[in-house]
């Protein structure tokens, strides 16, 4: 005779499989096709978000307030452009990879397009937590990790 096995709270139902997560409308958009859009793609998707990625920019996704965006490449010539559209959309988040040791070339972009300094300091950089990302998948981790965090109120890390 088998049994299903008991579980104490639906919080550990869920974390074995025996339930699965009512959907909460989380998106995310990753902005430029690149081999870390790819994992982030792959890895959101597989925890529930719908997925999107737009390439060159946001014209054709669909970004709510459940949205996160992020602009996994900040070389492009178009990205102050990208970045003024993802203001002007509900989005809950926006960011832009980068490291932490270069200014980000988005704030002088979108400064020359007339974004106001409010605005702009609505777009995070660097993202994701600091675990020492090297590789496309491990920054998409990193990524995920962070935007789950904060989606969820929490400071990421080691910090309980």
């Amino acid at each position: 005779m088998s049994h299903a096995p008991e579980f104490d709270t639906a919080a550990c139902a869920l974390a074995h499989g025996a339930i699965q997560p009512a959907a909460d409308g989380r998106a995310l958009v990753a902005v430029f096709d690149s081999p870390v859009a790819t994992h982030l793609l792959h890895f959101a998707a597989t925890l529930g978000y719908r997925v999107a990625l737009a390439e060159p920019g946001l014209d054709d996704v669909t970004v709510d307030a459940g949205t996160d965006v992020v602009v996994t490449d900040h070389d492009r010539p178009e990205l102050g452009v990208v970045l003024r559209d993802a203001l002007r959309t509900p989005a809950r988040w926006i960011g832009v990879m980068g490291s932490p040791r270069h200014a980000g070339p988005h704030v002088a972009a979108l400064r020359e397009l007339g974004v106001e300094e409010d605005e702009i300091a609505r777009v995070h950089r660097p993202i994701g937590l600091n675990i020492g990302s090297k590789t496309p998948a491990e920054i998409a981790l990193a990524t995920l990790a962070g935007l789950l965090a904060d989606r969820n109120g929490r400071p990421g890390g080691h910090t309980f």
